[in-house]
């Protein structure tokens, strides 16, 4: 596993894109808080490392929730960032979670729900199917690597990108995230379990397919399945989540 970091790490970057490990509690775009947000460190990163006149263009592809650490990847030009939305869109830009829950989790699951947002809370709650039309259709894939003290170590694979969908979803379907004091049980002090642990895209430009990996930090409650977590960079390609 790997250390807890406090400011986002470089893993990749070229003329087109940049791959970052996004620390938890981190924002990824800038809001009415002020907080530091991921974006505005890598424009920074760029127009200091390159010394590049006025602001740097940075595209975000897509998002991840602030107490949510791990693998995003942003765009350095327009030409990238349309492709990589594009990916996002026909799903060839894979997300894949890594996630602590409540109680025992099946070996292998899908959870297909529809979720609607309250703007004025930001709260996300699962609605009845009758009702989709009010909300947006979430789809994830799941596999359970182990389970230990009432806890289950988790593989999620997203199909849809929604906000809070892996938090709401394994909520509503009883196994809700160690740690999250928004949709869970978590208590004053945890961080929640979830991480971006991998990541996978066709280069914008080349084509090239891309996979890139980020354990989650050495912190409660991985450690206590740090083995099952070391292994997971070796199994994971022969999970199968569909």
């Amino acid at each position: 596993m790997s250390e807890n970091i406090k400011k986002p790490v470089v893993l990749f970057e070229d003329n087109h894109i940049i791959v970052v490990v996004k620390p938890a509690n981190m924002l990824v775009q800038g809001d009415n808080t002020g907080d530091e947000d991921v974006l505005s460190w890598l424009k920074a990163y760029i127009k200091e490392k390159y010394n590049k006149p006025g602001e740097a263009f940075v595209g975000l592809v897509h998002r991840m929730d602030r107490p949510v650490g791990g693998l995003l990847v942003f765009a350095r030009t327009s030409k990238a960032a349309s492709r990589l939305s594009e990916q996002v869109r026909t799903h060839e830009l894979c997300r894949e979670y890594v996630c602590v829950c409540q109680n025992e989790a099946p070996d292998k699951f899908t959870l297909h729900d529809w979720l609607q947002k309250d703007e004025s809370t930001n709260m996300v709650k699962v609605i009845p199917p009758y009702l989709k039309l009010q909300g947006k259709e979430a789809i994830l894939h799941a596999r359970c690597v182990a389970h230990r003290s009432a806890h289950s170590l988790v593989c999620i694979r997203l199909e849809t990108g929604r906000a809070h969908q892996i938090r709401v979803q394994m909520q509503h379907a009883g196994y809700p995230l160690w740690g999250d004091n928004r949709y869970g049980n978590g208590k004053r002090g945890q961080q929640i379990a979830l991480w971006g642990m991998r990541l996978t895209l066709k280069h914008p430009i080349t084509g090239e397919s891309m996979l890139f990996i980020a354990p989650p930090p050495e912190t409660a409650p991985w450690t206590a399945f740090t083995r099952e977590v070391d292994g997971l960079e070796s199994i994971w390609p022969q999970i199968i989540f569909e």
